[in-house]
């Protein structure tokens, strides 16, 4: 018996990894490509210009944002949905999800921040509607007056806990799952926009892969009244990126 059981939590582990990556899969069809949060405008100011200037800009990202901001949030997240899926504090657990969607919400602070967490979110929301992954709406309607377990215009970040969590990612890996992705966009945005080789990308990755590791550990132990991002060069690049005269990616 024992044997069984650890051969089923191995085979659970396996599925989780599996389920993680597929979520920060470049090939994951929810459009995140079409993005560059702010980054191209950061080229076009010649705020980034070449690996060096790139590395310290998504160091200083990573640190003064998503350090604060969404990895963090993720984690009250994923202990939100543990929560609403429970049998104890259901209710509350579901304001949690509400409370957090909007908090993040509240935090983007222009047009285009904003329309890139909603528009992912609702293509992340289309897609685990086809793999049959949203919670069933007979379920919901049997529940009676709890709340719905999903805000209406969930955010992508609620969305991917929601995602990790139903794939049974424990929470840190989610963090460092979502961590990954994001280094991983921001650095095909440079390989398309700047002169930068994919080498050089590599280079990247292995300067940043410890400060993921570090933004996480970081992320895991700050309270709510030490949440929020501190990047006005990002906001200010986002800003300018909507009437930037050429661009590659999406205002």
């Amino acid at each position: 018996m024992p044997t069984e059981l650890t051969a089923l939590e191995s085979q659970s582990d396996e599925l989780a990894l599996l389920g993680l990556m597929q979520l920060v899969s470049p090939a994951l069809p929810i459009g995140a490509f079409a993005f560059s949060q702010g980054l191209e405008s950061a080229f076009e100011l010649d705020w980034v210009r070449d690996e060096a200037s790139l590395a310290e800009w998504l160091n200083g990202v990573l640190e003064d944002g998503l350090t604060r901001c969404e990895l963090p949030v993720l984690a009250r997240l994923h202990d939100a949905f543990s929560q609403a899926f429970g049998q104890a504090d259901m209710v509350e657990g579901r304001k949690s999800i509400a409370a957090w969607d909007e908090w993040l919400a509240a935090t983007r602070e222009t047009a285009e921040l904003a329309a890139e967490d909603s528009r992912l979110g609702a293509s992340l929301k289309r897609l685990l509607g086809s793999l049959n992954l949203l919670p069933r709406e007979q379920q919901l309607q049997s529940e009676g007056l709890l709340p719905p377990l999903l805000p209406p215009q969930a955010g992508y970040v609620t969305l991917f806990a929601y995602t990790a969590h139903v794939r049974g990612v424990s929470v840190r890996q989610t963090l460092l799952g979502f961590a990954w992705a994001w280094m991983e966009n921001q650095l095909a945005v440079a390989c398309k926009a700047l002169p930068l080789g994919h080498t050089a990308a590599q280079r990247v990755i292995e300067q940043l892969r410890p400060a993921l590791v570090n933004a996480v550990n970081q992320a895991l132990t700050l309270g709510d009244e030490e949440l929020g991002p501190v990047l006005p060069g990002l906001a200010l690049a986002s800003a300018l990126h909507e009437t930037q005269y050429s661009r590659l990616f999406r205002s």
